[in-house]
């Protein structure tokens, strides 16, 4: 089983990056750098498991110079929405793209103003055609009998949106001395610090 599994990871990690596209990526990237410089914000949903790579992917940015906001994609249609003002642009996510609760909520950010990068594994699904930019999260395998559980959906929408992090990080040309007063904490930030006073 182990076997198998370790080869579905490898296999589904290998499709998934011959199908990003990067265009797709500079868009996204240009968006969230038009928004900014248009004094919008930049907020991350999902529902279910793409919740934690919400948070995560919001944590990432934030901590390389895109300051970035978790929005709960369930309480958004509840009140949660008034965080996201006409102009701001929110990545949401999906595995299928047709999450009910996600859908409702996009359509309401969209309806007051706001821009949509969607991520999902289709280009055809409804959050793609609801989104201003759809960025591909192609997996066909989970990586065990069911098929069902999210395992690799997560492993690869959490590389699109990192490659993602990585472009705004590289139009930002973030340093060591900027990343440092984010994140002086920790191993990372001790490190950093040793080095500058080196």
């Amino acid at each position: 089983m182990g076997l198998s599994y370790d080869q579905c990871v490898l296999d589904e990690l290998a499709l998934a990056m011959d199908k990003i596209d990067e265009g797709s990526l500079e868009a996204a990237k240009e968006t969230i750098l038009q928004t900014e410089a248009d004094g919008g914000r930049v907020h991350v949903t999902g529902i279910g498991k793409p919740s934690y790579v919400a948070g995560y992917i919001a944590s990432l940015l934030s901590s390389t110079g895109t300051p970035s906001y978790f929005l709960d994609g369930t309480e958004a249609v509840h009140g949660s929405s008034g965080q996201v003002k006409a102009g701001d642009v929110v990545i949401a996510i999906s595995n299928s793209g047709e999450t009910k609760e996600l859908l409702y909520t996009v359509e309401t950010l969209k309806n007051n103003g706001a821009k949509i990068i969607g991520v999902s594994k289709r280009s055809d699904s409804t959050l793609s055609h609801l989104s201003d930019v759809s960025l591909c999260a192609a997996v066909h395998k989970e990586g065990d009998l069911l098929n069902k559980p999210p395992r690799l959906s997560v492993l690869v929408q959490i590389i699109v949106l990192q490659k993602l992090s990585l472009l705004l990080q590289e139009a930002r040309k973030l340093t060591p001395e900027m990343y440092v007063q984010w994140h002086p904490g920790g191993a990372i930030g001790e490190s950093l610090i040793q080095q500058e006073n080196c």
